[in-house]
């Protein structure tokens, strides 16, 4: 893991939040490459999600909501952890996390530590609206992001051609005063969520036949993704352990370094959501078929995924060393840069001026890296720490016979392409 985090911060992926100042426990900002990485990931999902599909739309809502919005979800009072305290330093971690309490306790050799009763420690993030101290109204940061779809239930419904099933997908910022951050960008207190709230006829058969298919479909992407199977697994939760709406629900986990742990769930919220805030705004929040006029409270099988825990585990399984040798073998797609350029020589103007016309033609269909510095063993090292699956290189036979050296990252075997045929090479190789 350490060399993992290492490698973000030397290699631009991701960088301490306010660094410069000391940090802020819990943030993380994401670097050139690291936004880059970000970028494809959630373009890749929402492609699959939206794009390719005809029973999803997208909707982008606002991170405010009206408090009464969070009050209907149950957020003010169900979105909550057990803390306790440290009696000794007074540091406080979530009562739910035994191996955290149990290593605390070892930071404090031959002390008996006694810890104080849980509390209910509410997760959502205040903040304060208005322009006059004293009269600014109290709200939330969004928590997650569902509600906001949610409310705009009826919106998506009478502005679109959507008929049940259908689903509403959104990809956005999310808030949590978390006890502890830790394990890097796993538990954060600013991330992003990718979800799909997928609205069912109200019905047993109907809910666990979306349910069963959304849990397949979701894992089926992530190893897609080029996550290693044997890496994943589904644990399905236990009447006690669901969420205060949810009928059914399951994670989908990633074998980290620190044990198995979840960054996708797929929950059966039934009705809870409409129904809760139809009751709260009065609204009419009932769907009703167009050809026969039935009316009714649709169900929901939502699908959430944190884009920084997806991030975090792609990364972890990417990394590896081979031959004195970092690389990130990351699926192309979603590689930071598809294609790195090197002239042979930085002190020939007739190469640089070659590949300089080269990288600039393959800027129109790549996100391509330029690299003159050092030498060609160093560049070549240095693509493969960020993951990129292909390096250019222009040499002298370049010249002559209108062909460049293409290597592979994975394999680092090299083999000659003409120029004129370099973008149909490339394209083949990444999107297949």
């Amino acid at each position: 893991m350490e060399k993992v985090v290492s490698l973000c911060k030397r290699r631009g992926f991701v960088f301490p939040g306010s660094e410069i100042y000391g940090g802020l426990a819990g943030t993380w900002d994401y670097g050139p490459t690291g936004s880059l990485l970000k970028k494809n990931l959630k373009d890749w999902w929402w492609k699959d999600i939206v794009q390719l599909r005809d029973d999803i739309v997208g909707l982008d809502a606002a991170i405010f909501m009206n408090p009464k919005a969070w009050e209907a979800s149950g957020h003010t009072e169900a979105f909550t952890d057990p803390l306790v305290e440290c009696k000794s330093c007074h540091q406080r971690f979530r009562a739910d996390k035994p191996a955290e309490i149990t290593s605390h306790e070892k930071s404090h050799p031959g002390q008996k530590i006694e810890w104080t009763e849980p509390k209910t420690f509410n997760l959502l993030v205040k903040a304060y609206l208005g322009v006059v101290e004293g009269q600014k109204s109290e709200v939330f940061l969004r928590g997650e992001i569902t509600n906001g779809v949610q409310v705009n239930f009826k919106n998506v419904v009478d502005s679109t051609r959507v008929r049940i099933p259908f689903g509403v997908a959104q990809i956005g910022k999310a808030f949590r005063n978390e006890i502890t951050p830790g394990n890097f960008t796993f538990r954060s207190r600013e991330f992003e969520q990718m979800e799909v709230q997928f609205y069912i006829r109200p019905e047993e058969a109907e809910g666990m036949k979306w349910f069963e298919y959304w849990k397949q479909n979701r894992m089926d992407w992530y190893v897609s993704l080029g996550i290693r199977k044997e890496n994943l697994r589904f644990h399905d939760h236990a009447e006690n352990e669901r969420a205060h709406y949810a009928r059914a629900a399951t994670d989908i986990e990633y074998q980290a370094p620190w044990g198995w742990d979840e960054f996708m769930g797929i929950h059966h919220r039934g009705d809870w959501d409409l129904r809760r805030h139809q009751e709260f705004s009065k609204a009419d929040m009932q769907y009703r078929d167009p050809d026969t006029g039935e009316a009714y409270t649709p169900w929901d099988i939502e699908t959430s995924a944190g884009v920084d825990r997806s991030l975090l585990f792609v990364l972890i399984d990417a990394y590896s060393e081979e031959n004195g040798r970092v690389l990130l073998k990351l699926h192309p797609r979603l590689a930071p840069y598809k294609v790195a350029v090197f002239p042979l020589l930085a002190n020939k103007p007739n190469l640089v001026e070659k590949a300089r016309g080269i990288y600039q033609e393959l800027k129109k269909d790549f996100s391509v890296a330029w690299d003159d510095r050092g030498n060609i063993g160093k560049r070549y090292y240095a693509q493969d720490e960020i993951g990129t699956p292909y390096c250019i290189t222009v040499d002298f036979e370049t010249l002559e016979k209108q062909d460049v050296t293409v290597r592979d990252r994975d394999t680092a075997k090299q083999e000659r392409v003409p120029i004129a045929g370099l973008a149909s090479y490339l394209d083949q190789k990444i999107n297949g």
